[in-house]
């Protein structure tokens, strides 16, 4: 976390109620939360550098690196409720979701507003939020694959220690 000091705006008075008023009066800009008691100093605003390299003054409402959000995995049959952070990852999503499903993260296919989403994808960038439904999808290239082990599909002919030529 960066902080930096911004310039006055208005001087201070002696007397510390009358302070807190005129800050909560001209709506509080430049405070940061001094006149509600949070504890901060006037004039200093926090400063965080953001996934994608961009410095902006901190959130106060509370959205920021530390929320936790709910994201809604639908996966046709069946729907999960996910908690994971708002700052996560998409390939994080799937290292959660294969604990829950059981398919590994390389089979699965993660579909946000109707586009696949990259695990290097970040939620909050991609406008993930609190109860938004996410799309898992297996791909079906890996279960075609898949069902032709299961079902013995064709055999490589020619030498090998299962396809040995018989001679009569």
């Amino acid at each position: 976390m960066i902080k930096l000091r911004s310039k006055k705006l208005f001087k201070r008075s002696s007397n510390s109620k009358q302070n807190a008023a005129s800050n909560g009066a001209c709506g509080g800009y430049g405070n940061n939360g001094a006149a509600n008691g949070t504890g901060t100093r006037t004039g200093e605003i926090e400063w965080e550098v953001r996934p994608g390299g961009m410095l902006v003054q901190k959130r106060e409402s509370g959205k920021g690196v530390g929320e936790v959000i709910t994201v809604r995995v639908s996966t046709g049959s069946a729907w999960h409720d996910i908690s994971i952070g708002a700052t996560s990852t998409f390939g994080e999503l799937k290292a959660v979701l294969s604990m829950v499903t059981g398919l590994e993260p390389k089979e699965q296919r993660l579909l946000f507003k109707g586009k696949e989403r990259e695990n290097e994808d970040y939620l909050h960038m991609v406008g993930v939020r609190d109860r938004d439904k996410v799309l898992l999808l297996e791909d079906p290239a890996l279960k075609e694959r898949k069902l032709r082990a299961m079902a013995g599909g064709p055999k490589p002919i020619g030498p090998g220690p299962y396809n040995t030529p018989i001679e009569v």
